[in-house]
């Protein structure tokens, strides 16, 4: 169109930043290895739900001890390479094949839309 392509950049997932949006938390129960991620019901149509169904006013998700894991490293300061070391270190041959597990937990995550990436 205007003469020039744009050359596209090959992004590495394992140097990509996993960041939990901020209107997500998690909340751990006390001594416990899982956790469960608090989704808010934000949408019109859910605070009416709310407001007039008695509805729950937030979703919990209840991770496994490995999502929890992983969750509480997706802050914005660590790589996906770095989590999967912190993984390896913390689970050992219970988190094996690894890499795999990891890239479907981030596409599964993305998915939902409860992290943004951001490059180094």
């Amino acid at each position: 169109m205007f003469g020039f392509r744009r050359k596209r950049s090959k992004l590495n997932l394992l140097e990509m930043i996993p960041q939990l949006k901020s209107h997500l938390r998690l909340e751990w129960e006390e001594g416990a290895a899982e956790a469960a991620l608090i989704l808010p019901r934000t949408s019109w149509l859910e605070r009416m739900s709310v407001k007039y169904l008695k509805q729950p006013s937030a979703i919990r998700v209840q991770l496994d001890a490995l999502g929890s894991f992983v969750l509480s490293y997706c802050n914005g300061q660590h790589t996906v390479q770095q989590i999967a070391d912190k993984v390896q270190e913390r689970f050992g041959e219970e988190a094996e094949p690894l890499l795999p597990r990891l890239i479907k937990f981030m596409q599964i995550v993305e998915a939902n839309g409860w992290i943004v990436w951001q490059e180094r």
